[in-house]
């Protein structure tokens, strides 16, 4: 799906979607990472949310976003509440859903100026 988002110069849009990638600013990506307005952080580690570990949300802390959205992959499945704690304990809002909702909603809020990060898990087919 192609998205199309309001004047966002100088800032990191996701531009398209499908099963197997998320294009941001146009380019394809086919592994999970790490986005803000202003950086993209590539290869994030996890391939599902079974495999997301305390050091991966370290990671999404680490962002300093007030907002973190955390796309599952296809489907909303959430973390282990214990992993979550990472992100809760620094006072940040995480919203878990799946990961292509996660897309829509980042640029809603990009757009708005909020300060928002997307950690998107891209499941790699087996």
């Amino acid at each position: 799906m192609k998205l199309h988002s309001p004047a966002t110069d100088g800032l990191l849009a996701i531009t398209s979607y499908d099963a197997g990638h998320i294009a941001v600013n146009g380019r394809r990506l086919t592994k999970s990472f790490l986005l803000t307005p202003q950086r993209l952080i590539e290869d994030w580690a996890p391939s599902s949310v079974d495999g997301l570990s305390e050091s991966d949300l370290q990671q999404v802390a680490d962002l300093n976003c007030s907002i973190v959205l955390l796309g599952t992959g296809p489907r909303q499945r959430f973390p282990a509440r214990a992993l979550l704690r990472t992100l809760t304990e620094r006072r940040i809002g995480v919203e878990v859903m799946d990961s292509h909702a996660a897309c829509r909603t980042y640029n809603v809020l990009m757009a708005e100026g909020r300060d928002v990060a997307a950690a998107l898990i891209i499941e790699c087919a087996s």
